[in-house]
């Protein structure tokens, strides 16, 4: 066996699948266009090729090659060229030409030292209790005798191999098939070697001064992340849009979304293993395996057998709660809210296909959706949003209340708390109490008569009325809060009230035990009602230390305000004297601006 065969068999032991796999491509061709020796040195190195590597005239590289043409008849322009095939990244080649400039001179520079041949030795001095001897001088050798010399340029991640030939000097032996299968175990060159490449450099007749990628590794692949598909939306818009004829469907609103028990929630999306790479000195290249990511599970949901869906345990209402999904019951009411069904309180969503009739109550501590109208006297708290398809037509004793938002077709004669934003087509002698921004875009737009307490923005096409009905509108502050101390101020007095009618009844044992209990509720109120003052009081105080007199405090928007329309910023009021158009209100300085 020669030696090629023997080294062959020791150096692509790991990579005989690249062998298998090279056989079937085409032969390795250098053709006659790649490198024409009718051009000039600089323009075969020129900036044509971002992977060329240009050196000047005077390059150690470039005076071996000078020297090397007086020796031969014919020699190729020498060619160093990185990427060949255009595989390699623009900022990679860009580092590695500066790498290998650095190398390749230092190489090409200890070339032409030792081509010079060893200095003359100098006479070692003598100390002065030494004989002085007769100096000796060695005589020339004649020119060192250099053969052919591979310089092996590795990346920096060890995943390419190049190698540039030097001639041999003064007669010295060209390269042949043992001696770069030699070099190459010297340099441990042992996986992803192109064998036919260099099977082929041997006897090429560019063989020298030419820059050739020998060998590549395999790089790592990191794993991929897991992740999670939702069938449900985490977020979900609560923004009814107008459409051409000024026009909004209540009903299209979808804050209700459905799920059967055992119906999927969510899915994972597993994590995979890193792939290891390996460098040309057959160095494994460790990866790194994805990132486990958990299933978002909450209440009444579970995780299957499999550990990759997040099933609902029981029927209801999806909700994600910022990091969690959770199914909330649903409470389906066919009908209307009367005396079929009572005063409605329950935990979940409820969703009321029909109305909520006069002097009923519904409770709920998530969203409500209600297919009808809220009539008078009734009282509607939702801990999530509220939806009223056919709007809200009080007398004056409706309360609705809200920890989120309200969509409802109208208001009128109806007292509302939200604590976020209000979209209506129509606010009529209503009390609106509003933490956010109250919306009357669509349909008829108008704010006629009654208070509205905003506070970040109103946005109305009309404000007040031709007749001059009177409205009043108060921005900035914290209406919810304020909404909160009249409620308990006037529980307050009516628990005053119905104590003194006790007291004036006879005594009996069912007047002492109702007396008890009212000034209970009367005490529980009263210091309710003081907690919430005093901490109304301190935020006041802090506010008042940090407010600047250019911070605004809300404004207000509208196509057409008329007379007799109140607006209150901070301590300052604005009484409108005279219809105006296209204005916005708001405070500018400790002033209220129309502009």
């Amino acid at each position: 066996m020669s030696i090629k065969n023997k080294l062959l068999s020791f150096i692509f032991r790991h990579n005989s699948e690249n062998i298998d796999k090279d056989n079937d491509q085409a032969e390795f061709d250098y053709s006659e266009d790649t490198y024409s020796n009718d051009s000039d040195f600089n323009i075969a190195n020129s900036g044509l090729n971002s992977s060329l590597l240009e050196l000047s005239p005077e390059h150690p590289f470039n005076r071996l090659y000078n020297q090397y043409r007086k020796t031969v008849d014919t020699l190729p322009m020498p060619r160093l060229c990185l990427d060949e095939k255009d595989e390699l990244s623009y900022e990679m080649v860009r580092k590695e030409k500066n790498r290998l400039r650095t190398l390749l001179t230092a190489a090409c520079n200890a070339r032409l030292k030792e081509a010079k041949g060893a200095p003359e030795k100098k006479p070692k001095k003598k100390s002065k209790n030494q004989k002085e001897e007769p100096e000796t001088v060695e005589q020339p050798t004649g020119p060192p005798v250099l053969d052919a010399f591979p310089f092996f340029f590795f990346s920096t991640d060890k995943l390419y191999a190049w190698v540039v030939i030097l001639p041999p000097i003064n007669g010295g032996e060209d390269i042949t098939h043992d001696t770069l299968y030699l070099a190459l175990m010297d340099n441990q060159i042992v996986y992803g070697v192109d064998t036919r490449l260099v099977d082929h450099i041997s006897h090429d007749e560019r063989r020298y001064f030419n820059l050739f990628l020998v060998a590549k590794g395999k790089p790592a692949f990191d794993g991929r992340n897991g992740n999670i598909v939702d069938n449900f939306p985490r977020k979900i818009e609560r923004v009814l849009e107008i459409n051409e004829y000024d026009q909004v469907d209540y009903t299209a609103l979808h804050l209700i979304h459905n799920v059967k028990q055992g119906e999927e929630i969510s899915r994972l999306i597993k994590p995979t293993d890193g792939e290891p790479g390996r460098t040309v000195q057959d160095q494994e290249i460790p990866a790194k395996s994805g990132k486990f990511v958990p299933l978002p599970q909450g209440r009444n949901t579970e995780i299957s057998e499999d550990g990759v869906k997040l099933l609902a345990s029981i029927d209801g209402h999806v909700e994600f709660t910022g990091r969690s999904f959770q199914v909330k019951p649903v409470l389906n009411v066919a009908g209307n809210v009367d005396f079929s069904t009572g005063n409605i309180s329950f935990l979940g969503d409820i969703n009321i296909e029909g109305d909520v009739l006069s002097g009923f109550t519904v409770r709920a501590m998530g969203n409500i959706h209600i297919g009808g109208v809220i009539e008078a006297g009734s009282t509607v708290e939702a801990g999530g949003d509220l939806v009223v398809v056919k709007g809200i037509l009080g007398d004056g004793s409706t309360t609705v209340q809200s920890q989120r938002s309200v969509f409802s077709k109208y208001i009128e004669h109806a007292t509302i708390c939200v604590r976020e934003n209000i979209q209506t087509d129509c606010i009529i002698n209503s009390q609106i109490y509003c933490d956010g921004e109250i919306l009357v875009q669509s349909g008829r737009g108008s704010i006629m008569g009654g208070r509205i307490w905003a506070a970040q923005k109103v946005s109305a096409r009309i404000v007040g009325s031709p007749s001059e009905c009177k409205t009043a509108i108060t921005l900035g502050g914290k209406p919810c809060v304020n909404f909160e101390r009249e409620t308990l101020k006037q529980r307050v007095n009516d628990l005053e009230m119905e104590v003194e009618k006790l007291e004036c009844q006879p005594d009996s044992q069912p007047k002492a035990s109702l007396l008890s209990k009212t000034r209970v509720r009367l005490v529980a109120a009263q210091l309710k009602l003081q907690n919430l003052e005093k901490s109304m009081a301190s935020q006041q105080m802090a506010e008042d230390k940090d407010i600047k007199p250019e911070k605004e405090k809300g404004q207000l928007e509208s196509s057409i305000l008329y007379p007799q329309t109140e607006i209150s910023i901070g301590k300052e009021t604005l009484f409108v004297r005279q219809e105006s158009r296209r204005c916005v209100v708001k405070m500018i300085q400790n002033e209220i601006v129309m502009m």
